[in-house]
């Protein structure tokens, strides 16, 4: 557990009735087994030995183990790491491991992976079905070894804050990092990159660290860019505004100390930050400095018309297996890739990259019908046909099934279309 020094976990328990962030909840059974519990006949004793008796996790620790050393060598780092910090940056696609020996050290940056695919926006998850990802203070829950996107981490969404602010019934839940590139709401990178953080993750744990925080922002507030399009998406939302300035706060207090600050909630769903002296600030955070908004992410001015337009009757909210790509989630993946690339050379000349969100309905037959732009690029109609042309040459899917009848799927997508 991390922990301020003395004077600022005081002084920040002074606030009563208030709900504080300090990862102190349980991990999910999965992830507790493994000190002194029995499997087969076999008691294991910690829990990198009980994460091996796993195919997937010893495959990746065979792997990732030795490297793993000579990387953190490299940089001048003690291993294992004692402490491990996660943050991501959904706009940016960036995930950032953070590392550290002792709770009074400042964490060092470790590496950055990038997040190879996004479903849908900038801004907090609020529903079961809404295919956002979340934003926000989590910690890892649970290690999935068995899972079916290769291997994976858990996060506890919903927190505290997402059950007073998120839909009371269907907030939605099963949120993971995780491997196969591929996401309807995760964190996604692939499976090399997926051993190694599962790997360091495994081993932090062993050393003690039971909560190893995650923290999900909208974007990098410090670069420009990044700042600029979020400013651009909340100029006309003052709620989204007012949520992306709380977690200004906590990336602003890290970014100036290298250390985790303390979170607080209050009974309407609020965070607040620790400021420099120790005491949760009642203040938003000040925005940072915008530049002038490029045209990425800004909502296409025109709707382009698809070519494969069905009249469908009814598309259920939740269904028992989603649509499945054929060949699964890599051949989709390369599908998309291919894609982008194919229409990269109509981008804007003063855009470089652009992430372009698409909607689709896989019908009952496996046809991917009605496809529209639905976050695009102001002024590019002629990328955003081509891009739907492009998408309508889609093979046939296997469809959704409810009840084990097939059924009507909508799929939201985000696409990274990069001029290099």
């Amino acid at each position: 557990m991390h922990l301020l020094p003395p004077r600022r976990a005081f002084t920040a328990a002074r606030w009563m009735g208030w709900v504080c962030l300090l990862f102190i909840l349980p991990l999910s059974a999965r992830s507790q087994t493994g000190y002194g519990v029995s499997k087969g006949g076999t008691t294991y004793y910690s829990f990198i030995d009980y994460q091996r008796t796993y195919v997937r996790p010893q495959e990746a620790m065979t792997r990732k183990t030795d490297t793993l050393q000579k990387q953190f060598a490299a940089k001048k780092l003690d291993w294992p790491a004692r402490y491990l910090y996660i943050r991501s940056f959904k706009f940016d696609s960036q995930l950032e491991v953070w590392v550290k020996q002792r709770a009074a050290d400042s964490f060092r940056l470790f590496k950055t992976y990038p997040v190879c695919a996004l479903a849908g926006s900038l801004g907090p998850k609020r529903m079961q079905g809404d295919f956002q990802v979340p934003e926000g203070f989590y910690y890892i829950n649970e290690f999935n070894p068995t899972s079916n996107y290769y291997l994976s981490l858990g996060l506890n969404y919903p927190n505290a804050s997402d059950k007073v602010l998120s839909d009371s019934i269907k907030p939605g839940g099963e949120i993971y990092i995780h491997g196969s590139c591929v996401t309807v709401g995760c964190i996604p990178i692939t499976d090399q990159q997926i051993d190694e953080l599962y790997v360091l993750a495994a081993y932090a744990r062993d050393q003690g660290q039971h909560y190893i925080p995650v923290h999900i922002f909208p974007c990098r507030f410090d670069i420009p860019k990044s700042a600029a399009y979020l400013s651009e998406l909340t100029k006309d939302d003052p709620v989204l505004k007012d949520f992306s300035d709380q977690l200004k706060g906590a990336y602003d207090y890290f970014e100036r100390y290298r250390r985790l600050p303390i979170v607080m909630i209050t009974d309407d769903g609020r965070y607040h930050v620790n400021t420099d002296k120790g005491t949760p600030s009642f203040k938003a955070g000040s925005a940072a400095p915008m530049s002038t908004l490029d045209q990425r992410g800004v909502s296409a001015t025109k709707v382009v018309p698809p070519r494969k337009v069905r009249q469908i009757a009814s598309i259920p909210e939740y269904v028992d297996q989603w649509p499945r790509f054929p060949g699964g989630s890599e051949a989709f993946t390369q599908f998309l890739d291919q894609t982008g690339r194919a229409v990269a050379s109509y981008l804007p000349e003063t855009t470089k990259r652009a992430f372009i969100q698409i909607e689709f309905v896989v019908d009952t037959d496996g046809a991917a019908v009605n496809f529209r732009v639905i976050k695009g690029i102001a002024g590019a109609d002629e990328l955003h046909r081509q891009l739907i042309e492009k998408l309508e040459t889609m093979p046939t899917w296997s469809p959704a099934l409810l009840a084990k009848k097939p059924v009507a799927k909508k799929i939201v997508q985000t696409l990274t279309i990069d001029s290099k």
